[in-house]
């Protein structure tokens, strides 16, 4: 299947995988994802109206019910969902409010208990060296912070629109905390992360593993909160070996 609209982009075929991503997340964040998983999934990457929802809906539950739709709409079942940062937040709300069509998560660098800076401290934003700066904290090479990249977070940072709706997200973020909550997801659960995620550091991860019920951890030396850019190979590996060790348990069954 090969479907795009506004709001959504689809491509490949078989089960289905449901990319995530986060504030100042674009389609270029999981685009080795999408090349390599398309061949055998279905793979579904929501544009979330981060920046485009009434700010009252500018929330994690905001664009959880955003996903709640887009589920019904395209009737997916059993199906996986891959977040990173504020998209993995999302992702966990879902599947607590809907555990029943979720087989899988994945998370990266995800948000959800506890996070540096995800979006509400851009006192400087009119300073582009600023943002540069703040933007190359995403990674562990700061070379992987692209000229596009930043020039993409310095509108976003200065378009008022924008910046409330990321200001509202971030403080969502915060307030919605998961730690009482956690317990409720049952279904497996991937944890890739960046040895050097300054955002959401490693202990962050080991604190999720602890607090899930079914979940196991991978790190990625040498990378930051965006592991999926940062370190494809070793990403889209860690995921797969996963998503087969399931695929065997079902066939098993």
């Amino acid at each position: 299947m090969d479907k795009s609209d506004i709001n959504v982009l689809i491509q490949g075929e078989g089960q289905a995988i449901v990319l995530l991503h986060g504030l100042f997340g674009a389609l270029s964040n999981f685009e080795k994802v999408i090349a390599y998983f398309k061949q055998n999934y279905t793979i579904v990457f929501p544009f979330l109206p981060l920046y485009t929802a009434p700010i009252k809906n500018a929330t994690v539950q905001g664009m959880v019910s955003f996903i709640e739709n887009l589920v019904s709409k395209y009737n997916l079942k059993q199906f996986h969902i891959v977040g990173n940062s504020l998209g993995g937040h999302i992702g966990l709300v879902y599947a607590i409010n809907n555990i029943n069509k979720v087989a899988s998560i994945t998370l990266t660098g995800s948000s959800g208990l506890f996070e540096n800076s995800l979006g509400g401290s851009y006192p400087n934003r009119k300073d582009y060296n600023f943002v540069k700066k703040k933007t190359e904290e995403t990674f562990y090479d700061a070379k992987n912070a692209s000229k596009e990249l930043v020039d993409e977070v310095f509108e976003t940072v200065n378009n008022r629109e924008k910046a409330l709706r990321t200001i509202s997200l971030a403080r969502s973020a915060v307030r919605h905390n998961l730690r009482s909550e956690l317990y409720k997801i049952t279904c497996p659960v991937n944890l890739i992360w960046g040895k050097d995620d300054t955002i959401t550091p490693l202990f962050v991860a080991e604190e999720f593993k602890k607090l899930l019920p079914n979940a196991q951890l991978n790190i990625i030396n040498q990378c930051g909160h965006a592991p999926m850019m940062e370190q494809p190979e070793q990403f889209n590996n860690y995921l797969e070996q996963f998503l087969n060790t399931l695929n065997k348990k079902e066939q098993k069954c």
